[in-house]
């Protein structure tokens, strides 16, 4: 079994940008994602057989979702203010129409169904209690970061292996966006 998910990846030249917003976050209890790391989800699809990921792959090919320009831009939290457990930035694009080719497709595998996509890239995670009113804080100075444009012409089947040290990511497919 491997764990899987499909994402949109970040252009390099959004890292600098990705590291700076986490050091104004960093506190005792919050984790950072590596910048290198950090992606739009379009799925998790979590443990698949092996062996499936040739037809998950070939179903993905079907979507009909022609390249598209997307920004990030805004930052926010999951699942609310009161009580943050993960920090994003905000995806901007024709990811709902994306998300909802991926879910069309992949409909045959008996996935969890996924109704309330937020397009969105982690970037921290709260992994214990931390004091609320200093990250609040941290997070409203950080005010309405973009990014900037970059153009999603692939998704990606990755492969995700947990390490003591974070996860490890590997692109088992890329999948060209085509109408």
């Amino acid at each position: 079994m491997i764990r899987t998910f499909i994402a949109v990846e970040l252009p390099e030249k959004f890292l600098p940008e990705i590291e700076s917003i986490g050091s104004q976050i960093k506190i005792p209890g919050v984790k950072l994602v590596e910048p290198g790391l950090v992606h739009i989800t379009m799925k998790f699809l979590g443990d698949i057989h092996e062996d499936k990921i040739e037809s998950i792959a070939s179903a993905l090919s079907q979507i009909k979702c022609k390249p598209f320009e997307a920004s990030i831009k805004g930052i926010g939290v999951f699942p609310k203010l009161a009580y943050v457990k993960v920090i994003w930035l905000g995806g901007i694009g024709d990811f709902e129409n994306l998300h909802s080719e991926v879910e069309s497709v992949l409909s045959g595998f008996k996935f969890k169904q996924e109704d309330d996509f937020t397009p969105h890239a982690t970037i921290a995670r709260v992994k214990q209690p931390v004091n609320r009113t200093e990250l609040m804080e941290k997070i409203k100075n950080i005010g309405d970061p973009d990014l900037g444009k970059f153009w999603v012409s692939s998704i990606y089947l990755k492969k995700s292996t947990l390490t003591p040290r974070g996860p490890i990511y590997e692109t088992l497919k890329e999948i060209k966006l085509s109408d």
